[in-house]
């Protein structure tokens, strides 16, 4: 990523040689004013954070601190040795995003400390005021006091003030596939809500206090605040438990099969820890704090790097046509198969056909913590990947490997050399992984320490040999697509393969929630664009569906973002309504500017985004369970120019349960001026295509 512009400025700087134990406070604002982070040393050495918005209490007096296992030390209570205070105002621009530049501009302030009950380690604090929020993170330095060390628990604290609405899913050290709630903060029970969940693999919900982030939370004020972190990095993922009786959060890291939190060595930096706070629930979606704080890019020259849009062999095995093993006589990834997606993406201007199930091992791959399973070079004898490999290429597609570890990422670890070099010998350059199941070494969760290291191998790994990641249950993003843009996307998260799940599904206000939480860190593969929407066409016993509009499935194209973004249908279904294809056949999947329109999360959507170096815009909306009316309003296109657009809305009489596959499809002539106004029916939504007239 290439820095545009960059300057710091050092406005003030106070050292001071001995410890301060007087009452001291700090008041930093934001460089709109709308921020205000209080800083409270109180002379027994308690150390509180405090974040105001717009004058009013969001972030109630919090503490900080840690327990340490190795050396055993608490950390709770801290002299202050010394304050910098510096200001940020740069702009870089993207590899692929929601933009191509993001303006990046915060005042900050490094507060060092030592702990003053006699260990004499060291802590420095950095903070970050944004204009839409705070980011904080702990810094252990190189020191004397302190060398290796094993990480007991991190005990950063964030109380709110009220008992607000929060969008949440259950605490769980495996697992973020979880439908979102939405209740008050004393309403949170995660086993309660873990218990109405049967279609997920693998459970590991630990406290019924425990949420996960990114979480959502409104105020009765109407004030939104995001909690989250960024640049996960060496670390275990940030839960939080609640304490209901004065409605603060602590930090719950996932442990390793031992317990233990992380293993460290000095000098060393904990993630970000993010609170963004707006009036606006647009504003929370345009935020880029996350982003913003993770490195810069490691890839010198990103430009072998390219968002793609493809189709996968894949949902016929969810709904029964077909399966991943050859054992069945149903084996979906055969040759003859494989080549009917493969002229399928050609025709239609695709980039790539993902092909699960290629490979030998799924008759015995899931639910027996095996670890020797799939070798990720030997092909079942009915797919023929050399010549299939030759045959994309002369269409103008690629394939798209699958590497399903079933959890064995020892297995994967010792094998990923071999499978990245088979793979470029077959001319794929994109891999996507999954990680189903319990993790070997056995005790270790998805999201603790050793995970987190090991999708970072993955990510850097794979940019030595310029292939690029797309990452099934993962880790939930934390803006590291900034430092590792070749690790593209992530589902760490509830996606379309939950149309099929026979229990709960997806609820229509699914996707007016993810951006809000889930999307705050990074990109999704959703998978969007279904055209069934019974999903028993091979298997009549089947009582599954998907619960949207057809002109909704073509508006996830542009809400939910993916710079690999996969068309999740069968190309006998897009042959049903081939000029409604015709969106996904035009829809951009790189970004020069993102505006957000209107929104309310679990409500609705309503957005715009202008294609990479192209003078077109794509438009959506989405909505709940409720049919609305939205407008949109087309103040970001260029003054006096004439513009056509094509939409695809809901019919008069859709209906996400009754009338599905109702859609229109009109052309109207705008510009700038123009505020068009449309009925979005229940579980619906509308997409436009808007290109400049000549």
């Amino acid at each position: 990523m290439r820095i545009i512009k960059y300057l710091v400025a050092l406005f003030s700087s106070f050292m001071v040689a001995f410890p301060v134990y007087a009452l001291e406070k700090i008041v930093i604002h934001s460089k709109n004013a709308s921020i205000q982070l209080v800083l409270q040393n109180d002379g027994e050495g308690n150390f509180h954070y405090t974040v105001n918005y717009m004058g009013e209490e969001i972030i109630a007096p919090s503490h900080i601190g840690f327990r340490l296992n190795k050396p055993a030390v608490s950390l709770q209570k801290f002299d202050r040795l010394s304050i910098d205070t510096s200001s940020t105002e740069e702009s870089w621009e993207t590899v692929w995003g929601e933009e191509k530049v993001v303006h990046n501009s915060y005042k900050a302030i490094k507060y060092s400390m030592r702990d003053r009950l006699g260990s004499g380690i060291l802590v420095n604090l950095y903070f970050r005021v944004y204009n839409d929020g705070v980011a904080f993170r702990y810094e252990f330095p190189e020191q004397q006091a302190l060398a290796h060390f094993i990480l007991g628990d991190e005990n950063t604290t964030f109380k709110m003030n009220g008992n607000h609405t929060a969008f949440w899913i259950p605490g769980d050290y495996d697992s973020n596939e979880y439908q979102y709630n939405k209740t008050r903060l004393e309403d949170i029970n995660a086993y309660t809500a873990s218990a109405k969940e049967k279609d997920i693999a693998l459970k590991s919900v630990y406290d019924s206090n425990a949420v996960q982030t990114p979480l959502l939370l409104k105020t009765d004020a109407g004030v939104f605040i995001n909690i989250h972190e960024a640049a996960l990095i060496n670390y275990p993922v940030m839960q939080l438990h609640l304490n209901k009786t004065d409605h603060s959060f602590i930090t719950h890291l996932v442990p390793d099969a031992v317990g233990n939190k992380a293993y460290l060595k000095t000098p060393f930096r904990t993630p970000w820890r993010t609170i963004i706070i707006t009036g606006k629930a647009t504003e929370m979606l345009s935020s880029r704090m996350i982003i913003n704080c993770n490195e810069p890019s490691v890839i010198k020259d990103p430009s072998w790097i390219k968002p793609q849009k493809f189709i996968g062999m894949w949902w016929e095995m969810h709904i029964g046509k077909a399966n991943w093993q050859k054992a069945d006589g149903k084996h979906g990834a055969n040759t003859e198969n494989v080549k009917t997606y493969i002229d399928f993406a050609s025709k239609n201007g695709f980039d790539g056909v993902l092909v699960e199930g290629w490979n030998e091992g799924w008759e015995d791959w899931f639910g027996n913590w095996k670890e020797n399973v799939f070798d990720f070079v030997t092909p079942y004898p009915d797919y023929h990947i050399k010549s299939l490999s030759e045959y994309a290429s002369s269409r103008g597609v690629k394939l798209i490997m699958h590497h399903e570890t079933s959890g064995s990422v020892t297995n994967y670890e010792r094998h990923m050399d071999t499978a990245f070099r088979y793979m470029l010998a077959h001319d794929i350059n994109t891999v996507k992984t999954g990680y189903v199941g319990r993790i070997i070494p056995r005790g270790e969760y998805h999201d603790g320490q050793w995970m987190v290291n090991h999708f970072q191998r993955v990510a850097e790994k794979a940019a030595r040999y310029k292939i690029m990641i797309e990452a099934h249950e993962s880790v939930r993003p934390t803006g590291l697509h900034r430092t590792y843009p070749n690790w593209l996307s992530n589902e760490a998260a509830r996606g379309n393969e939950f149309n099929n799940a026979p229990t709960l599904g997806l609820n229509p206000e699914h996707e007016t929630i993810l951006p809000f939480t889930r999307m705050m860190g990074g990109p999704m593969d959703y998978t969007p664009g279904f055209f069934r929407f019974r999903l028993n066409q091979y298997d009549s016993s089947r009582t599954t569906r998907v619960r949207t509009t057809l002109a909704k499935q073509l508006a996830n194209f542009v809400i939910i973002y993916s710079p690999l973004q996969m068309a999740g249908d069968l190309p006998e279904n897009y042959a049903l309504y081939p000029d409604a294809f015709q969106f996904i056949r035009d829809v951009a999947v790189d970004w020069d500017e993102t505006k957000i329109l209107s929104a309310e999360p679990g409500d609705y959507i309503v957005m715009a985004r202008k294609a990479r170096n192209k003078d077109e815009w794509f438009a959506a909306a989405v909505t709940d369970e409720n049919n609305r009316s939205v407008s949109f309003s087309f103040e970001f296109l260029e003054p006096g120019v004439r513009y056509e657009a094509t939409m695809y809305r809901d019919g008069e009489a859709a209906h996400w349960e009754t009338n599905p596959a109702s859609y229109r499809i009109e052309k109207k002539k705008i510009t700038s001026r123009t505020i068009l106004p449309v009925k979005l029916a229940k579980g619906g939504g509308a997409a436009i295509h808007i290109r400049r007239l000549p």
